[in-house]
C-alpha cells in the first residue's frame, strides 16, 4: 500500500461519515466524552423552542426552551447547554444550566459545572461538589410516573410530588439516597 492510497487518505469516498473512527477519543479536542452513533447532538449555535422528543440519546450543547422527552434514553446537558425546559429521560446528566423540572427513570447527575433551578424526580440523584441546585428532590416515586411527567417549563404545573425529599440552594446537605 502506498502513501497515496485512496483507501487510507481520502475519507470523502467512503460509505462511513468522517466523524466516526475506530478511536474517537483521540480525535476529540474538546475533551468531552465521545458521542456514540446512537447519540444526537444539538450544537452550541442551535436554538430550539418547542417540544423535543426522540428514540435515541441526546447531548444538548445549545439552547432549548419547552420540553425534552427521551423515553428509555439518556440526556446530557453539555457545559455550554442552556435549557429552559422540563426534562424526562432514563438518565439525565447536567454539565450546563437547566431551568425546569427533571424526571428520570434511573438517575440524575449534576456535575460540578452544572446549575439547576427546578424540581427533580428520580430514584437516584447525585450532586457533585460545586454543583448548584435550587429546588426539591423526590426519590420515592414509581418509574411509570416519571415517564409521563414532563410538561412545558413555562406552565404552572410541576413534576414534583406533594412531599419533596430534600430542598437545597447548593449541593450538599440533602436527604435520601442522594450522593455528593
Amino acid at each position: 500500500m502506498s502513501l497515496f492510497d485512496k483507501r487510507t487518505t481520502d475519507k470523502r469516498n467512503t460509505d462511513e461519515p468522517a466523524i466516526y473512527s475506530s478511536n474517537p477519543v483521540s480525535e476529540n479536542p474538546q475533551g468531552r466524552e465521545p458521542a456514540s452513533r446512537g447519540t444526537a447532538t444539538i450544537g452550541k449555535t442551535i436554538r430550539i423552542k418547542g417540544n423535543v422528543t426522540g428514540e435515541e440519546s441526546l447531548l444538548i450543547d445549545g439552547s432549548v426552551e419547552g420540553t425534552v422527552q427521551l423515553k428509555d434514553h439518556d440526556l446530557t446537558i453539555g457545559k455550554s447547554g442552556h435549557v429552559h425546559a422540563n426534562l424526562a429521560a432514563n438518565v439525565v446528566k447536567i454539565d450546563g444550566e437547566v431551568h425546569g423540572d427533571i424526571a428520570s427513570i434511573e438517575k440524575v447527575v449534576i456535575t460540578k459545572t452544572g446549575r439547576v433551578e427546578g424540581n427533580i424526580i428520580s430514584p437516584e440523584v447525585s450532586l457533585e461538589a460545586g454543583a448548584k441546585f435550587k429546588g426539591s428532590i423526590d426519590m420515592d416515586v414509581p418509574s411509570d410516573a416519571v415517564t409521563s411527567s414532563a410538561r412545558p417549563a413555562h406552565g404552572p404545573k410541576s413534576v414534583a410530588r406533594d412531599k419533596p425529599a430534600a430542598s437545597e440552594d447548593k449541593a450538599g446537605g440533602e436527604t435520601g439516597k442522594a450522593t455528593a
